[in-house]
């Protein structure tokens, strides 16, 4: 089983403006190409009507109100920034009935089956407007279709049901009118809420990425009070220890008490040296520059930080030495944490490979073990801070977590592949970034 545990590379911050600003904005792109489409079927319905139908429609009349929302929706496209707002949004929703109501009246009046239409206006309201813009919509419809009774043209053809043995003009009108209603309801309505689902799910990622990194301040707030309260205490042993190095060298003459003496100095110091790193990277994370360093190089060092006994059983493979850009110190770090999960979790005398290589543009370091392994529950949560599974034997579930920020900081990836029994590789992949050696 293989889980990539960064899931948060290069997510753009979603919008964070309340759903009554943003719904908007995101449906006006469909409503310029849904009103595209109306007025292209309206000059297509109006030209078949007349030139193939043969039914006497005031054509220069019609063409006046297609023209003008033509012209408004070009200038739609050209300024659709200006249009985003609700009310600009629902002005133009209110013009197009307005000139609905034109083409009707021309056309027919009540009798016009695409009276059907008005509902379209009102089905984008609701959706995308608020509540006293869609009443407001649908009194204006219901006004303009009233007012059809009263003023429009008589198209004869549009006047009977069922005159004749099968269905009339009318009849059939209706049901185009229908298609064509439902066709763009649909549509519109489609495109629309697959828009809001895909703005709401990139908003709870992003708040999930937020609880991420709140995690890992907390984390560095408590790194830097832990080396904040423990540099007295080993201020102290290493002044002992200083004395009982001295002590032991100039008035007894036992050196086994000196040299106790001085590893337990240099342990105290390189204690010191790791609290000042943690209070140094808890304060500015992405503080340290990158410096040139090879792939044989950094593996190397990775090898002589280990204890002599776990340094004897990991094994470093360089397939391709190349130079790159890198933050040293927490690479190397990283790569420290994964090599001592995978020893720790092999058995006694077990070896450790470690390798490099360069590939299609990134870097990618392979930690392999036979040990263990892990099954699917630790999979998942192998990246977790505070998850760990050592028990007793010690460890605070932090290293492969921070291997996680290391990785994410630097847009790399980190993934782990594991079956019980069989084993777990740890593949942490970094882009490249070429050095010519100047500089």
């Amino acid at each position: 089983m293989r889980v990539c545990v960064t899931e948060y590379r290069d997510l753009p911050a979603p919008d964070r403006r309340p759903t009554g600003e943003l719904a908007p904005s995101l449906a006006l792109p469909w409503i310029a190409k849904l009103r595209d489409g109306v007025l292209t079927g309206q000059v297509l319905l109006v030209l078949v009507a007349h030139y193939y139908f043969h039914i006497e429609l005031p054509l220069k009349w019609i063409a006046i109100p297609l023209a003008v929302s033509t012209a408004s929706n070009v200038l739609l496209h050209c300024f659709m920034k200006s249009f985003s707002a609700r009310p600009a949004l629902g002005l133009l929703l209110a013009f197009d009935t307005v000139c609905l109501t034109a083409l009707l009246a021309l056309s027919g009046g009540p009798a016009n089956p695409f009276s059907v239409l008005y509902l379209v206006e009102i089905t984008l309201s609701a959706v995308v407007l608020s509540k006293a813009w869609t009443w407001s919509l649908g009194g204006l419809s219901t006004l303009g279709f009233g007012l059809l009774f009263w003023a429009h043209v008589r198209v004869p053809i549009f006047e009977g049901h069922h005159d004749t043995e099968g269905f009339s003009a009318h009849l059939v009108g209706m049901w185009i009118a229908f298609t064509v209603g439902a066709l763009l309801i649909t549509v519109f309505i489609g495109k629309v809420s697959e828009a809001l689902r895909r703005q709401e799910q990139e908003a709870l990622q992003f708040q999930q990425r937020l609880a991420h990194h709140e995690r890992f301040v907390s984390i560095a707030t408590l790194a830097a009070g832990a080396a904040h309260e423990l540099s007295t205490p080993l201020a102290t042993i290493a002044v002992a220890s200083r004395d009982l190095e001295l002590s032991g060298n100039g008035l007894s003459g036992d050196s086994t008490i000196a040299e106790d003496a001085h590893l337990i100095r240099s342990q105290v110091e390189r204690c010191s040296q790791i609290l000042r790193q943690m209070g140094g990277r808890s304060t500015e994370p992405a503080g340290e520059m990158p410096v040139a360093i090879s792939l044989r190089e950094l593996c190397g060092q990775v090898k002589s930080e280990l204890p002599r006994e776990k340094s004897d059983l990991l094994q470093t493979e360089v397939n391709e030495d190349v130079i790159t850009l890198l933050p040293a110190g927490a690479a190397k770090q990283a790569l420290s944490a994964l090599v001592t999960n995978a020893l720790e979790s092999s058995a006694p005398g077990q070896c450790v490979t470690l390798r490099a290589q360069g590939e299609r543009g990134r870097i990618c370091f392979i930690v392999q073990d036979s040990g263990c392994g892990m099954g699917p529950e630790t999979l998942n949560r192998i990246s977790e801070p505070f998850y760990t599974t050592k028990g007793d034997r010690g460890g605070m579930g932090l290293g492969t977590f921070l291997v996680r920020l290391f990785a994410e900081r630097l847009n790399g990836s980190l993934s782990f592949e594991s079956q019980v029994g069989a084993g777990t590789k740890a593949s942490l992949e970094l882009p490249f970034i070429h050095h010519d050696g100047k500089g």
